[in-house]
């Protein structure tokens, strides 16, 4: 948001520095991120002086220069080389001085130098008004006022205008600092805590008043809800032209392009008050003013030229024959001003936000107007912005004030009362703040005190104030207008110490976020809102249990997740577009779904894992990922987090081609696998992907929270090894839990550490080698202890899988 200071002056009398009043801006949450300078003629004129030509002779080399002799009233007369026709003796002509600065009409900046032309020294230029920027005609030079005194500065002839601008980065909920007056009303109240009294000027309109009855045009509000304050009043006999100066200066200075003067008026108004207006042409109206939606699917031309289609309930200002413009967003082509138009309908409205909002999302639409009206608006200054914009109208364009003001109002915005607890107040605030001090804040942001008591205050706070509706917002409002900056610090260290067990949420995803970070693994965030068209792709997933948004951003975005699948296949698919394939990715985050009972908000742990194992190197060849490598990160998780009884059961899913889960009991802790083709072909994803959900909020409930520990061993270790031919059916799981069960004591581990199957094997065949390490904490093992836990181990597989040695 941009404001004027030169505009900010008119409500409060201030000859601070800009710096000085932007910082105290900035302390009182209106965060000035930049001052720029504003000239309403760009340079300013600065070291251009009115000259006065004294003698002009033909240039004795040139048929089209003249050599001219211009006293600039310093007592030296300078000469100057013109190829201007109409120069004469006698002109009073601006003159850019030697120095001075001059920019062409592409903003381009160029500097006035001593130079020969044609063998004549030129000592400054004699100018045109296009290139001053005082006008467009290159046609000759321009002509000043004979009375004018040579030297006088063009700037203060012309009455250049030199403005500071505070670009302000205002945060939604200060829908009141939305204009000039919501600015000026904010800086007062922190001058006054600094001990500088002023009064806040506001624009008088005791001259209103109507000149005839000639142009009644009557409203009707169909649906006070979304409409509950409506003003309007007609002006007959209006030209439209050009704004004056000082009007057209005030809105180029904000960035805004100058209309004409009505339309301009009405945009004033907006940035000096906060109330959006909106002029309609009355000879454009048929009949009374309506306020209502319409059928869904209604067509609706708007100022753009751009033909929409409205929704039933979008809010319309319509008249007897259809619609004229979207109330509070966007205006219709038409129905508005134009050079012919002779009488006007003013419009000033108070439109529910929550509406205006969402026709404003709809139609991609985002206007000054909508921006204001969907924040929230002063609901009081309904009919005062309607009669400061027509006196303004008057002023600028002329015309009579005809028909009385309407204002439909038939249920009144109330204020809001809030208590105000001291003692919550200094508890909130780190300090007791005296109470004369909270008053005299609270009475700068006219937030009436109704009450005083020992325990606080009750007050009312103006309805414009719509962020301001608790306790804690009004505790807000003390502390900023009293200064952060001002609250002391003690200089005693307090520290509150906090025993939080093992298995805290916190404390076990950040071990396993490191776990899987040394493992490679980069941690995802993706967004929770999520495309409905993802119901399709699983079974699993049913529509009825989606969480949908009330107003969505998009339709992309309009329910929430109820799989972190594909919102990861997303980001999957994102990095492979970008030349990123080798991907290990894992997530923290919740599903949401919507059940007969309420909503249930599950927690996950979800691992995406795609590409190559590594980086390429020419000391280790590329690799791909594949399933058991990623098994074993998942195995991995769950041996960190002490459990170790998983039982794993083949998955049929229809988002695996191939999955396991892991489950103790009937509790399933993960599912994961090889994502489906037909899913991956959804987001153009042509390599596998591996992905892995845990059941986060069971996997909480089942980490261990004791540590275990064990003196290291002082016996050797002996290692074994078998080469088992067994049938293809048979898993490696099989062969573990047997030798587990064989030999629980001395067995310490068992590993796969080959895999064979093809040539010289039977049919239906293949071959594992398996090392088991063996060792007693106690002893040192014999040979024929080890041979009998060899041999029994032999015998078990023989008879459980029909395993025989190759």
């Amino acid at each position: 948001m941009k404001i004027s200071y030169n505009w900010l002056k008119q409500f409060i009398k201030i000859d601070w520095k800009s710096e000085d009043t932007a910082a105290l801006l900035t302390d009182l949450g209106l965060e000035v991120e930049i001052v720029e300078k504003y000239q309403s003629v760009k340079g300013g004129l600065e070291g251009i002086v009115v000259g006065h030509v004294l003698t002009c002779e033909p240039h004795p080399n040139a048929d089209r220069l003249k050599i001219t002799t211009v006293d600039l009233g310093d007592g030296a007369p300078v000469q100057i080389v013109c190829g201007a026709s109409n120069v004469a003796v006698g002109q009073k002509v601006p003159v850019a001085t030697i120095g001075s600065t001059l920019y062409d009409k592409d903003g381009n900046a160029f500097v006035i130098k001593k130079g020969k032309i044609r063998d004549a020294e030129s000592h400054g230029m004699i100018c045109a008004e296009d290139e001053i920027g005082l006008g467009t005609s290159h046609d000759g030079i321009m002509v000043l006022p004979a009375d004018l005194k040579p030297g006088t500065s063009v700037a203060k002839v012309f009455k250049i205008e030199n403005d500071e601008i505070f670009e302000i980065g205002l945060t939604p909920n200060r829908a009141d600092a939305m204009s000039h007056l919501g600015t000026a009303r904010d800086l007062r109240a922190g001058m006054l805590q600094k001990g500088t009294h002023v009064e806040l000027i506001t624009p008088s309109v005791s001259n209103f008043r109507v000149d005839k009855r000639i142009l009644k045009i009557d409203a009707d509000v169909k649906d006070n809800k979304l409409a509950p304050r409506y003003c309007g009043v007609t002006i007959s006999g209006i030209t439209v032209k050009p704004s004056p100066e000082w009007l057209q200066n005030r809105l180029k200075s904000i960035g805004l392009n100058p209309k004409n003067n009505v339309v301009d008026v009405t945009n004033y108004v907006l940035h000096e008050l906060g109330q959006p207006l909106h002029a309609f042409d009355a000879a454009k109206i048929t009949g009374k003013v309506q306020v209502k939606t319409l059928p869904a699917g209604t067509k609706f031309t708007t100022l753009d030229d751009i033909e929409r289609t409205l929704h039933e309930e979008d809010l319309m200002i319509c008249d007897d024959k259809g619609p004229m413009c979207i109330a509070g967003v966007f205006g219709g082509k038409n129905s508005g001003v134009t050079e012919e138009t002779k009488a006007i309908f003013l419009e000033s409205a108070y439109f529910n936000p929550v509406s205006i909002r969402k026709t404003a999302k709809r139609h991609t639409l985002s206007t000054d107007a909508s921006f204001r009206f969907e924040r929230g608006i002063d609901p009081t200054i309904t009919e005062y912005a309607l009669k400061r914009a027509a006196l303004l109208i008057q002023e600028v364009a002329g015309g009579e004030i005809t028909s009385d003001v309407i204002d439909i109002y038939p249920k009144k915005i109330e204020d809001f009362p809030v208590f105000l607890n001291y003692a919550k107040a200094a508890k909130l605030i780190g300090q007791d703040l005296p109470k004369e001090t909270i008053k005299k804040i609270l009475a700068s942001l006219d937030i009436k005190v109704n009450s005083v008591t020992d325990a606080g205050l009750g007050l009312t706070i103006p309805a414009y104030r719509v962020d301001v509706q608790r306790e804690i917002d009004v505790i807000e409002e003390i502390l900023r207008v009293y200064g952060y900056n001002n609250i002391n610090f003690t200089k005693k260290v307090n520290a509150t110490m906090f025993n939080a067990p093992r298995t805290e949420d916190y404390k076990l995803q950040n071990v396993v976020a490191s776990q899987l970070n040394a493992a490679g693994f980069h941690e995802m965030m993706a967004n929770s809102l999520t495309s409905p068209e993802y119901i399709a792709l699983s079974e699993m997933l049913q529509a009825e249990h989606n969480v949908a948004m009330l107003n969505p951003l998009s339709s992309d975005l309009s329910v929430m997740r109820q799989s972190l699948l594909f919102s990861g296949l997303e980001a999957v698919s994102y990095n492979i577009n970008r030349r990123n394939a080798d991907l290990k990715l894992f997530e923290f985050g919740k599903s949401y779904h919507k059940t007969e009972s309420g909503y249930e908000e599950p927690k996950h742990l979800t691992l995406f894992v795609s590409g190559n194992r590594g980086t390429e190197s020419w000391t280790t060849a590329q690799k791909p990922s594949d399933f058991f490598l990623f098994k074993g990160y998942i195995n991995a998780i769950l041996s960190r987090l002490g459990i170790d009884k998983a039982q794993s059961q083949p998955l049929v899913s229809d988002v695996f081609a191939e999955g396991i889960a892991l489950m103790i009991g009937n509790v399933v802790l993960v599912e994961f696998g090889t994502v489906k083709k037909s899913v991956l072909k959804h987001f153009d994803i042509k390599q596998e992907v591996l992905f892995a959900d845990f059941n986060w909020d069971q996997v909480l409930k089942l980490a261990s929270n004791k540590i275990k520990f064990a003196d290291i061993p002082k016996y050797p270790e002996v290692r074994r090894d078998l080469a088992l031919l067994i049938d293809n059916s048979v898993s490696f799981e099989s062969i573990y839990k047997i030798a587990r069960q064989s030999e629980k004591s001395l067995l310490k581990d068992i590993s796969l550490f080959d895999v064979y199957e093809g040539k010289n094997l039977p049919e239906g065949k293949k071959s594992y080698a398996v090392s088991f390490i063996i060792q007693d904490n106690a002893k040192t093992l014999t040979d024929e202890q080890v041979e009998k836990i060899m041999g029994k181990l032999q015998q078990n597989f023989e008879k459980e899988l029909g395993a025989t040695l190759r």
